[in-house]
């Protein structure tokens, strides 16, 4: 019995080393046979036509020349989730017409403003990702580290300062998105 076995164990190896001989064979003779499929294509693409941008517009990047390395690109989520500005980010260029034309609602000193809390969390990593998770569902978030006697740190994730009105709506929206949050008095 055992000699039958070894015998089927042969064959599979064997068969197994064929079927990779074979198919390396073929790939081989692809690859020879018209390599103008796996070159790059790139090369061959005309480049892009390039807009005319009105006087106010930002400055546009260089390209850079051979031998030098390309700019590293920088993407929004990127600060959202860090909570760092980037010098290179664009700043809106356009000043309202008029001083009447563009003005925040007034905030009384009287109402009560407030935090909505995502989580607290021991480990900073949780907090970082549940603070990743909140910005691609489209909130930005914060992370407050607190000391609690007899408990240690305390990482909190947080969204706002919002009034009353506005903490409940993002608490809602949290809510559609599968996240529980509480509302918390800022202090």
């Amino acid at each position: 019995m055992s000699g039958e076995k070894s015998k089927v164990v042969a064959g599979l190896i064997i068969g197994m080393v064929l079927g990779l001989a074979i198919a390396g064979g073929v790939a081989w003779y692809v690859v020879n046979k018209n390599p103008a499929e796996f070159v790059a294509k790139d090369k061959a693409k005309p480049a892009p036509t390039v807009s005319l941008l009105p006087a106010s517009a930002p400055a546009a990047v260089p390209a850079p020349t051979v031998g030098e390395a390309e700019p590293k690109q920088q993407f929004e989520f990127y600060k959202v989730l860090t909570d760092k500005s980037d010098s290179t980010a664009r700043k809106p260029t356009t000043k309202p017409k008029s001083a009447t034309a563009v003005k925040p609602p007034a905030v009384a000193a009287t109402k009560e403003m407030y935090f909505v809390q995502a989580g607290s969390f021991q480990n900073e990593g949780d907090a970082e990702k549940l603070k990743a998770k909140l910005a691609f569902s489209g909130f930005e978030a914060s992370i407050q580290t607190a000391t609690i006697p007899d408990k240690g740190i305390w990482h909190r994730v947080r969204l706002g300062p919002y009034d009353g009105t506005e903490a409940g709506k993002t608490i809602t929206a949290l809510r559609q998105n599968g996240i529980i949050a509480t509302q918390v008095r800022a202090q």
